[in-house]
């Protein structure tokens, strides 16, 4: 037996000669097109903005005041309004359990609908600022202590501040830095999965 009879068992097809290139014949169309394949829009569905909701048909003199004014009762939670045009806003919730919420409460002046449901201009603007339109996070405690330091030293003036008005502010920045620190402990010990 010779090593001639190997070759001639492999399976592979005939090679065909065409001006000097050899090819393989083709035996299987492909499944997917790549070539004809067209770029789509991102679809921008209430999954991936869910904490955003279309503000509509509200009067075109409406401004942001009255928009803050008819959700109120979020402030404290963390809202905020995109506008997109005269008669259309994006609302900005803390949580998309909040925007559900205000989604389901009628108002008199205003509509409102979710993001997927929204006018084109509403979606293009979400599209645009989408980096920008994170959930809205309730402003952090703040003390004018440092603000104060700094100006009665730079004026040189004696400060008006009463020695028990400076213990209790002191007090109040210890009690945030400690609630920060546990904060951040809780958090590593989750991360870390201790009790």
């Amino acid at each position: 037996m010779g090593g001639h009879g190997l070759l001639s068992a492999v399976p592979f097809p005939p090679l065909q000669l065409l001006g000097g290139e050899k090819r393989r014949e083709s035996r299987q169309s492909p499944r997917f097109d790549y070539y004809g394949a067209e770029p789509t829009a991102p679809d921008l569905s209430d999954a991936e903005l869910p904490h955003v909701i279309e503000i509509y048909d509200f009067p075109s003199d409406f401004r942001t005041e009255d928009l803050l004014r008819v959700f109120c009762s979020y402030q404290k939670k963390g809202f905020d309004i995109k506008w997109v045009d005269d008669t259309h806003a994006l609302g900005i919730f803390s949580s998309p359990i909040t925007a559900r919420d205000a989604l389901s409460t009628k108002h008199l002046l205003v509509k409102t609908r979710p993001l997927s449901q929204g006018t084109h201009a509403s979606k293009a603007k979400a599209r645009a600022y989408a980096d920008y339109l994170q959930p809205a996070k309730e402003r952090p405690e703040t003390s004018a202590a440092l603000a104060r330091r700094l100006v009665i030293g730079a004026l040189g003036v004696r400060s008006n501040q009463t020695p028990a008005q400076r213990d209790a502010e002191r007090r109040k920045l210890q009690e945030a830095r400690e609630r920060k620190r546990l904060e951040n402990k809780q958090r590593e010990d989750a991360w870390e999965g201790r009790d």
